[in-house]
């Protein structure tokens, strides 16, 4: 086909819309998940331009988080997966926003910045990319790249130029109405670059900004979340399985399953840690998915809850066990399992963790008193009047029962298995000066008190003189 003759490869002027006639409402959803009779009806309803124009037609296949949000918002981030399709997703915005109903009608904006952290990663992903901006233009739309400005230019004369996280200065003098700015949590200059962006996005009645990224905890990814002009879609990497090799996802899937690492790089999960935590993301992160192995003692520590009922606080349940082979240093714990319930009231909850002593054949149960005193024994014992069973009173605050422990874990002497999201999240919220996340740290008081119970009360009283054994 000569290039003239693709200028005419495809009708001016079809939209999602012009298939609703053909009895689709939902796009791709509906079709995909039809059966093969039906599939194949509605494809042979549709005229030859309309099936030269149906893949071009993003609104009709794009997944709910790839769509742009409604409403007025300055900027619209997309937070999801490794190969969730955020890409193609951005891709798609800069053409939503730059293209007319017909090949030389202007759109909306005619000034796009295309931002990334270095000029081949903008070209050889937003632009040349599998899901970039050519490869998702048709033939009669398809803009121009000119390589010695930096740029792509389209027939109807919008202009996209490259700029960099490497070089925030650059963003000073051009002006825009619109910016694509991609994986924004991994710029070492990222706050500087932000920062200049806005101060050039000043064109138009209403200058916008897609952001496509894998989630990080960093300072200018919350920020851009928490301001009331931002809007977010998310999806985890399986949204797009239909469109990614089976044994990627069967990898992944087998081996980040059930870490934070998973729930950052395939949920699309944000990480965020209260500044000062005493367990920082990066400190849990390197406890990894470890390997229970041959154990010498395994606890059930509870720290039940004062209230009952649908909104009280949970009571927390968590299941820890160690080897104690040689000195205290070289002891090793793992955290098996946290089985933390909610509103099952003291009956409940005291099963609860009985039933967690059966499944790991648990050593002991060790339970807080502060709060119910005699009465947590009594509720456990009506349960299994024959458990082995320890009340622990807390003398301290939360904060100095908890930073003895998290210098275990600074020590690299606690592993963690898999299934522990909601425990970690707790954790990356204890701080020095107190918990600062919502409700009651009642996962990590559990945590605390069986890992006191493991580790740093027998090896206290290891140092006692004469005592060289447990």
């Amino acid at each position: 086909m000569t290039a003239e003759a693709s200028k005419r490869a495809l009708p001016e002027e079809i939209t999602p819309l012009t298939l609703t006639g053909r009895g689709l409402t939902s796009g791709a959803n509906w079709i995909g998940s039809a059966a093969p009779s039906v599939q194949e009806s509605f494809l042979n309803e549709l005229d030859e331009g309309e099936l030269r124009a149906l893949p071009f037609l993003f609104d009709f296949w794009a997944m709910p988080h790839q769509l742009p949000p409604e409403g007025d918002w300055r900027a619209w981030v997309i937070m999801g997966g490794r190969g969730a399709g955020k890409t193609r997703a951005g891709a798609e915005w800069v053409r939503s926003v730059v293209e007319g109903s017909r090949p030389l009608d202007p759109g909306r904006c005619r000034r796009v910045a295309l931002v990334g952290e270095t000029i081949e990663q903008v070209r050889e992903v937003m632009i040349f990319g599998d899901s970039g901006i050519l490869a998702c233009s048709p033939p009669d739309r398809r803009p121009d790249w000119e390589a010695s400005r930096k740029r792509l230019v389209w027939p109807n004369g919008a202009v996209a130029t490259i700029h960099t996280a490497h070089d925030p200065e650059g963003l000073r003098g051009p002006q825009f109405d619109a910016a694509w700015v991609d994986e924004l949590a991994k710029w070492k200059r990222g706050q500087e670059t932000w920062d200049m962006l806005q101060f050039a996005l000043r064109l138009g009645d209403a200058p916008q900004v897609c952001v496509t990224t894998t989630p990080r905890n960093v300072g200018v990814l919350k920020a851009l979340l928490a301001a009331p002009s931002t809007v977010l879609t998310q999806a985890p990497t399986e949204a797009n399985r239909a469109n990614l090799a089976a044994s990627f996802l069967e990898e992944v899937r087998a081996r980040y399953r059930g870490t934070r690492l998973g729930r950052q790089e395939l949920d699309g999960v944000l990480l965020a840690d209260a500044e000062g935590a005493l367990w920082p993301s990066a400190l849990i992160e390197k406890c990894g998915t470890a390997r229970p192995g041959d154990l010498d003692r395994i606890v059930v520590a509870v720290d039940p809850a004062v209230s009952s009922g649908a909104a009280s606080d949970a009571c927390g349940i968590v299941v820890a066990g160690v080897r104690m082979q040689g000195p205290p240093q070289d002891w090793r714990a793992v955290v098996l399992a946290d089985r933390t319930v909610q509103g099952l009231g003291p009956t409940g909850w005291a099963r609860a963790a009985i039933d967690a002593m059966t499944e790991f054949g648990a050593d002991r149960l060790v339970a807080e008193v502060n709060q119910g005193g005699q009465l947590v024994q009594e509720v456990i014992r009506q349960v299994d009047p024959m458990v082995p069973y320890k009340g622990v009173h807390a003398s301290r605050g939360k904060v100095a029962r908890a930073e003895p422990v998290a210098a275990l874990y600074e020590q690299g002497r606690v592993g963690h298995l898999e299934g522990l999201e909601a425990l970690e999240d707790q954790m990356t919220k204890m701080t020095a000066r107190g918990y600062e996340g919502t409700g009651s740290p009642d996962r990590v008081d559990a945590l605390v008190w069986a890992l006191h119970e493991l580790m740093i009360a027998p090896a206290a009283k290891w140092r006692q003189p004469g005592v060289r054994s447990l």
